[in-house]
């Protein structure tokens, strides 16, 4: 076991983990975060989605070590101060989550997404969003919640002819 330090939805925290753990059972099993989800264990899912220093990753497959000192953010910290993400609104205005599972990942990929491309393509939210898996099939509706999302953020950046 060693002590690591992370620094996870703006708060910097210390947990004792052994070395190999992924970052996964860190944040929902230490630090208490469950909202990140386990999925498939091997990475292919996307239910598991954080950001690492404003990246998606698969927190399954990244070991807490190698997560230390960087910002993570989980869908937890994904709202600013109390507020609801745009994507947040947007999958519930779309009514994109039936079983809801998959969504924090999704969400997570789609703000890693807007965040680099504001006005993004189908083509380039399906380029992002694949490998995050939706047994209940919402696609379409994750499409049009991300679209949504994308114009409110233009919208509240002044960027709405973008």
């Amino acid at each position: 076991m060693t002590v690591r330090k992370l620094k996870v939805n703006g708060k910097s925290l210390e947990v004792e983990v052994p070395d190999d753990m992924p970052l996964l059972w860190a944040l929902r099993d230490v630090i208490g975060l469950t909202g990140t989800k386990y999925g498939c264990g091997i990475g292919q899912c996307g239910a598991c989605t954080v950001h690492v220093n404003g990246l998606p990753v698969r927190s399954c497959q990244v070991k807490t070590a190698d997560a230390a000192n960087a910002d993570i953010t989980t869908i937890e910290g994904l709202a600013n101060d109390g507020e609801l993400h745009p994507l947040q609104h947007a999958w519930i205005e779309q009514d994109v989550a039936q079983c809801g599972y998959c969504q924090a990942g999704q969400i997570m990929s789609a703000a890693a997404l807007l965040n680099q491309k504001p006005n993004p393509t189908d083509d380039e939210i399906d380029g992002a969003m694949s490998g995050n898996y939706c047994r209940c099939g919402t696609y379409i509706r994750i499409r049009k919640a991300i679209r949504k999302a994308a114009r409110f953020d233009n919208a509240a950046a002044g960027l709405e002819n973008s």
